[in-house]
């Protein structure tokens, strides 16, 4: 089976996916851990976290039979098929490379690594190895997100034409905006706008095409922390649409609208939260109820699964997300540049430090 590029050569024969996690952090509590249990043909057998005290606490509430202070353990347990990395995006890369050399496919936390280029090493080494690399943009399969697309793809509001994204918050007060490692970049690969705006980005990409141009500014206004904390933008997808975005962390305001505007209507929509869609045509306004699932990962990591036990496809891969990634790299090229702001090649052997 070809996949994104890769061709699968594990787990060919297996109908049941176990899996393991390295990193037992926040995210994996009632975003995505339970959803390795509750997805078909799937179960999570083995957790890993530095600390083994909070690895094992982790393992009794969630009813995992093993847990490991080392991640190499975890890697290399003979029960373990599958790796799910949600740790900080400064190790994001090690990992991927250490899994994949251990013959095993990874799903990956957003953002899939802090810049294009470890992206691409992590590809590189998942294709060498011939298994699958998956990235937990999870809006790409979201029901939610499913009716946006279809609605857009029925031409509701005729041909599409533009774009416009607005995600704002205000500052949280403390030097380092309550958000710890989110705004360091060094760590994270920049600010909120990371964080946030390449769920954004990555999700415009599975309903408009890859972006084919972009150019904006970066800048830091409220000097809370190093990163960038306002970002403009404007971009040319491959569809024709045309887009503009704003990302401001240091507002007034809370505000999350992304509005798809087409020859016969526009469509707007929350990213983050879950109120009811706005489809704007010649016949008034129609309020469209799409609730995010319970445990929000699990519609994604579902598809994960099925491409690993050959019931499908999964719509978020490391060829998908490197696209998300380049794209906040030309954004963020000069701030970073201006600030000192740089990531270390890979070692030859393709492994750096151990990350957070």
């Amino acid at each position: 089976m070809v996949w994104a590029g890769l061709v699968l050569t594990t787990l060919t024969t297996v109908e049941r996916v176990r899996w393991g996690i390295i990193g037992v952090g926040n995210v994996t509590e009632s975003k995505s851990g339970p959803a390795f249990q509750q997805a078909e043909r799937s179960e999570l057998v083995a957790v890993m976290r530095r600390s083994g005290a909070l690895a094992a606490d982790y393992a009794r509430r969630h009813d995992v039979p093993r847990w490991y202070d080392d991640a190499d353990e975890l890697i290399n347990d003979p029960e373990v098929d599958a790796v799910y990395i949600a740790t900080p995006p400064d190790s994001h890369r090690e990992y991927v490379v250490r899994v994949a050399r251990a013959g095993k496919p990874v799903y990956v936390e957003k953002p899939m690594a802090r810049t294009a280029l470890e992206c691409e090493d992590m590809i590189a080494a998942c294709e060498a190895a011939g298994v699958g690399l998956f990235v937990a943009y999870y809006r790409r399969a979201m029901p939610r997100f499913a009716t946006v697309k279809e609605l857009l793809d029925s031409g509701r509001i005729g041909q599409l034409r533009s774009v416009s994204i607005r995600n704002e918050h205000p500052a949280q007060g403390d030097g380092a905006d309550g958000a710890g490692w989110r705004v360091d970049p060094e760590i994270s690969g920049g600010g909120h706008f990371v964080d946030l705006g390449s769920h954004i980005l990555d999700l415009l990409d599975w309903l408009l095409g890859p972006v084919t141009h972009a150019a904006g500014i970066a800048t830091n206004r409220g000097g809370r922390y190093r990163a960038e904390d306002l970002v403009t933008g404007v971009f040319s997808f491959r569809s024709g649409v045309e887009g503009v975005g704003i990302w401001n962390y240091d507002s007034f305001q809370r505000r999350d609208e992304v509005e798809i505007i087409g020859t016969a209507g526009a469509l707007s929509f929350s990213c983050f939260a879950d109120e009811p869609l706005r489809l704007l045509t010649a016949h008034g306004v129609e309020q469209i109820n799409a609730p995010y699932p319970d445990t929000v990962q699990l519609p994604l990591i579902q598809t994960v699964v099925n491409a690993l036990t050959r019931y499908g496809e999964s719509p978020s891969t490391g060829q998908s997300a490197v696209r998300t990634a380049r794209v906040i790299d030309g954004l963020l090229s000069d701030y970073r540049d201006s600030h000192g702001i740089t990531y270390p090649p890979a070692k030859p052997d393709g492994i750096q430090a151990p990350g957070r």
